[in-house]
């Protein structure tokens, strides 16, 4: 009930308000030359774009455009509401009051303008949540001695690579070369001469000394 009664009163309260500054802001209007329908309009403005600057400012509380707006559009209303308190003849309204009533249209929809089509600053990308750490497993020694490890079984020797094949031809070559030196120096001829005289891989080399059986 109390809550109830309180959001009443404070209704209550903004609408007297509301229509105490509406009535300034016409009055004043009025007096500086805008009649019928031109001196009711200039409350809704001015209202209106403290309305926009303040709801920008929920949204962002640190843009300076909704902050300038939201000042501009305070110091109207206030502004009325103290020129028309007797500190102001509105009989004999000053030149510059009338060129700032005249020129508060552009103001408001320059501001108005802004406030709607100026980009808010984009929300803060939440924080990452830290993973919970594992729980720590407390170790206990024992006396007990540590179950033998199968060992590991015997590694399998890889499979050599076959012996490269040997041409005819080439070991035809080689034959020949190795006769030749056992008739010039009457001993079977080395591997590793044999190598030398062919100039080929070390593989294709022993694959015709085997063959030739040279040592």
């Amino acid at each position: 009930m109390a809550r109830s009664v309180r959001l009443d009163a404070v209704l209550i309260q903004a609408v007297i308000a509301g229509a105490l500054s509406f009535a300034h802001l016409h009055d004043l209007a009025q007096a500086a030359h805008q009649s019928g329908w031109k001196a009711w309009a200039y409350p809704v403005s001015v209202d209106l774009l403290m309305v926009a600057a303040w709801r920008r400012l929920r949204t962002a509380r640190r843009d300076r455009a909704a902050w300038t707006w939201f000042v501009i559009a305070l110091s109207a209303s206030l502004g009325a509401n103290v020129a028309t308190a007797g500190l102001l003849d509105l009989d004999h309204v000053p030149a510059w009051l009338r060129i700032l009533v005249a020129g508060w249209p552009a103001l408001a929809f320059l501001g108005g303008t802004l406030l709607v089509h100026s980009p808010t600053a984009a929300p803060a990308s939440p924080q990452p949540v830290d993973e919970p750490a594992a729980p720590e497993v407390e170790m206990h020694r024992t006396d007990d001695p540590a179950p033998a490890v199968a060992s590991a079984p015997e590694l399998v020797a890889a499979p050599k690579s076959p012996a490269p094949v040997v041409p005819a031809a080439l070991l035809d070559h080689a034959r020949k070369i190795a006769e030749a030196h056992r008739a010039s120096t009457g001993s079977p001829m080395p591997a590793d001469v044999l190598s030398t005289r062919l100039q080929l891989p070390a593989p294709m080399t022993a694959a015709i000394a085997a063959q030739l059986q040279l040592t």
